[in-house]
């Protein structure tokens, strides 16, 4: 039988040295093909001078990183027992235990990843090793006891996480809704007659302060300079500082605008209980608040403008049900570090949208202890400030809300304040703000059931406010991201999605930073952010639900007396004082010479340097993500590496105090 053989010649093509011809050497002119290489040579050039100014600014700049990790390690404390005295480390301990587990797990890994152990094809008389047999007992083990648990509650995760990742989404368009109708709160009826003082309603202004060194001249002059009939307010400043030269230089203070015709008065009491709710509840027990109808509060580091009675007060007017006017807080040092722009935009947030739509469509929202007006009655009728949370703010604005008082939030009168600017400082206030609630929550629940608002609202208080809110976002967003995710690269059967590591929390993120647009570069240092913080937020969550020791603890927010664009002009006269001695208050009963024998002793008293801490928590949580990240490194997970690679490198610099005001 013939075949047909089939025979291909493949031709070399010509190379045309001349004539046209669209693909020929030929169409290039000769200066272009000349110049080629000398183009292509300068691109060279100019790639290895690129190159070695990277390695010539690493070579300069991870040096001096080094430097300054050794030194903060060298000058921190690492005692924790001031913030959990009864619950001491457990769980840093939990922590520790999950990176010993992982760091085992993944030396096993190595192993069998550089020996290429495939155990499908291995039958158990074939083991060679303590290592291997170690390897397979963990597979076996993972497949039939850790996995199924570990799916189970990431799932559990996942579903928190969408419905409060549903509740964002449903704030923010609450917000679009009412910038795009223009729905803000509005005075009804006439305003107060100028002419006539007597028309305007009587006002007390609260300053509540502590050791309040650094601000509390800024704050009393900010609000004697209130654009309110100098009759029909009266000031008072809470102080409850434990310092006794620094309550001759308040008291000083108080004096010299009382001769200035400014009605205000000094309060210290003596007992000093139940911290900043304790103050309050003294001072509204005082026999001339009973001839006032609206009281004012602010923060020693607040200032507001001298409009601000005149823009709030009046809402009351034709409001018999209103109890409770908030203003919104603006920050004047938003932009000194890092810590302080992450800041910022959770709080614009919190402002713009939470209590904005919250204010508008549930006429309801949490007190934020400062720079808002209360009807005296409203207070009255609530039962007043109590001492048994640590958050009085929210206390005192739940019980109101249960007794069908109404309140108004204003997002365009704006209080200016600062922000913490170390993490020690931040820490502490967030672990306040998130045990309070849940002292509170365990409080109030069987008085939100017995009440007699709406069931809507009675949801609303209990699903949103508090368990949503308070609860289920600490809990899931340190479990999801900070435990199950790490296991998972250990437990490949329960591997997390791409949606839920990354683009879903990516999403969310976008959102908070709509109402600050100019934070947009900072979305991923955020949403890394925001993660890290989580191990406090749950650690103060738990320790709040079940009365855990740290949870009553109450530490004043360190202050920088950056609140006010004067403090620069003050900082130049102190500065220019070349004795370095305070000035000696002489209006006070007590002589210059002896307040001038008290300041000496003062400074002679030995200086205690603050050290830098390390934090151990987050420490082993950046240690236990890095190991998940060499792990997933072995298995080219792709995102899931560079999430748990940036979000350990984040705890790393938060655990060594890296991030923020830097104390030396």
């Amino acid at each position: 039988m013939a075949s047909n053989s089939v025979v291909v010649t493949v031709e070399k093509p010509l190379l045309q040295t001349g004539g046209g011809g669209g693909g020929s050497l030929a169409a290039v002119p000769d200066k272009q093909k000349a110049s080629r290489p000398k183009q292509f040579t300068w691109v060279l050039f100019l790639r290895a001078y690129r190159a070695l100014a990277c390695i010539s600014w690493l070579a300069m700049g991870l040096p001096a990183i080094f430097a300054s990790v050794k030194k903060r390690v060298a000058l921190s404390d690492m005692s924790e027992e001031e913030e959990e005295p009864q619950n001491k480390g457990r769980l840093y301990r939990f922590l520790r235990a999950c990176l010993a587990i992982s760091t085992v797990a993944l030396a096993i890994e190595i192993v069998a990843h550089f020996k290429k152990w495939n155990l499908n094809l291995i039958h158990p008389w074939e083991i060679q090793g303590i290592v291997q047999w170690s390897y397979m007992a963990w597979l076996s083990f993972r497949v039939d006891y850790v996995a199924p648990f570990v799916i189970m509650l990431s799932r559990f995760c996942i579903v928190l996480f969408m419905i409060q990742s549903l509740d964002r989404l449903v704030l923010c368009i609450g917000c679009f809704w009412m910038k795009w109708k223009k729905l803000k709160p509005v005075i009804e009826g006439e305003e107060y007659d100028v002419e006539d003082p007597s028309s305007f309603p009587m006002v007390l202004v609260q300053i509540p302060m502590c050791n309040e060194r650094e601000v509390y001249e800024q704050s009393i002059s900010a609000v004697c300079q209130l654009d309110w009939p100098k009759n029909r307010f009266l000031v008072q400043v809470l102080d409850d500082s434990d310092d006794e030269n620094l309550q001759n230089l308040i008291r000083n203070e108080v004096f010299s605008w009382k001769q200035k015709g400014v009605n205000i008065i000094y309060r210290h009491r003596f007992i000093r209980t139940g911290y900043k709710a304790g103050n309050l509840k003294s001072a509204m027990a005082c026999d001339y608040v009973k001839d006032y109808e609206f009281v004012a509060i602010f923060d020693a580091d607040f200032q507001p403008n001298p409009d601000f009675l005149k823009q709030t007060v009046p809402h009351f007017k034709e409001n018999p049900e209103l109890g409770l006017v908030q203003a919104r807080w603006s920050f004047v040092n938003k932009d000194e570090n890092l810590l302080t722009r992450l800041q910022n935009i959770n709080l614009c947030f919190h402002f713009e949208v939470e209590q904005q739509v919250n204010g508008l469509f549930l006429n309801f929202f949490g007190f934020n202890g400062t720079a808002g007006v209360w009807r005296i009655k409203a207070l009255e009728e609530s039962g007043g400030w109590l001492e048994r949370t640590t958050v009085e703010d929210m206390d005192i604005a739940v019980r109101a809300h249960l007794h069908g008082w109404k309140f108004i939030f204003l997002n365009d009168v704006r209080v200016l304040c600062e922000l913490p600017e170390s993490y020690e400082a931040y820490k502490k206030q967030q672990h306040r703000w998130h045990s309070g609630p849940m002292q509170l929550f365990r409080l109030c629940l069987s008085s939100i059931l017995t009440s007699k608002i709406s069931i809507w609202k009675k949801a609303n208080l209990i699903f949103l406010f508090f368990l949503l809110r308070k609860l289920i976002l600490p809990f899931y967003s340190f479990t999801l991201f900070c435990i199950i995710l790490p296991l998972t690269m250990f437990i490949p059967e329960a591997e997390l999605p791409l949606w839920v590591v990354c683009y879903v929390p990516v999403f969310m993120s976008f959102l908070n930073i709509l109402p600050s647009p100019k934070s947009f570069p900072f979305l991923i240092p955020y949403l890394l952010f925001e993660n890290t913080m989580s191990v406090t937020k749950f650690n103060a969550m738990v320790s709040g639900l079940f009365q855990l020791g740290s949870a009553y603890e109450w530490v004043v927010t360190k202050k920088t007396g950056r609140s006010s664009e004067s403090d620069l002009l003050a900082l130049v006269e102190r500065e220019s004082i070349t004795s370095n001695q305070e000035k000696i208050p002489r209006r006070l009963s007590e002589s210059g010479l002896e307040m001038f024998t008290k300041l000496q002793e003062k400074e002679a008293a030995p200086v205690v340097k603050k050290r830098n801490r390390l934090y151990r928590k987050e420490l082993a949580l950046a240690f236990l993500l890095l190991t998940a990240a060499a792990r997933s490194l072995l298995s080219a997970h792709g995102l899931h590496f560079y999430f748990l690679l940036f979000q350990g490198l984040s705890f790393l610099v938060v655990g060594l105090d890296l991030i923020g005001e830097q104390m030396s």
